[in-house]
């Protein structure tokens, strides 16, 4: 039996929206969105109603929506759980786009379900929805090292070289996302194993 293609619709980028976190590790999920919005003439507005700058647009002629929560990375899920019933979207047509210190700086993965592996942004979103079927990429940002260090490593800006990388796998992540708004997951996964 053929693996059923879930299109995805909702593309969230998780983040902080003060201007002082732009530049750091854990809003590389805004940097993605931005650089989707930018490819595909997509303009991000605020939306009071979702607490979030959202845009809508074509991508690969597929209807999707793109969300930057401006909750603050640990109340995400609220702004997410509000667009998708307004927009009465599946949390599986849905993919999280977050930084992730499980991988090295520059390093992009797909995961399909699962935990949220400690990440706030995730857990608020397991939470609000109360499912975890949803689409994640993981933007590598590299550990510190410790544990007591991860606090101020995520909300630093990375160095010349990481921050290099970072933007080199958020150009891979933009080159898939059409396949990704039609579904196909696996071939968006095989091409990111093969770079």
């Amino acid at each position: 039996m053929s693996q059923q293609k879930t299109p995805i619709r909702l593309l969230v980028g998780l983040g902080n929206p003060d201007d002082k976190y732009l530049p750091t590790r854990h809003n590389v999920g805004f940097w993605y969105i931005d650089r989707l919005a930018a490819q595909h003439a997509i303009s991000l507005k605020p939306e009071a109603r979702f607490q979030s700058l959202v845009g809508t647009g074509d991508i690969d002629g597929q209807r999707v929506w793109l969300q930057k929560p401006l909750t603050y990375m640990n109340h995400s899920g609220r702004a997410v759980a509000a667009l998708l019933r307004y927009y009465k979207i599946k949390v599986e047509e849905m993919l999280v786009a977050h930084d992730d210190l499980d991988l090295p700086a520059g390093t992009i993965k797909l995961k399909k379900g699962g935990g949220h592996g400690g990440h706030n942004g995730l857990r608020d979103i397991i939470a609000a929805t109360g499912s975890r079927d949803f689409v994640r990429l993981r933007i590598g940002i590299g550990h510190p090292g410790h544990k007591n260090e991860v606090l101020n490593w995520v909300l630093g800006r990375p160095g010349a070289d990481d921050r290099v990388a970072i933007e080199q796998a958020i150009e891979r992540a933009v080159k898939i996302t059409p396949w990704l708004v039609h579904g196909d997951l696996s071939r968006a996964t095989t091409w990111l194993h093969s770079q």
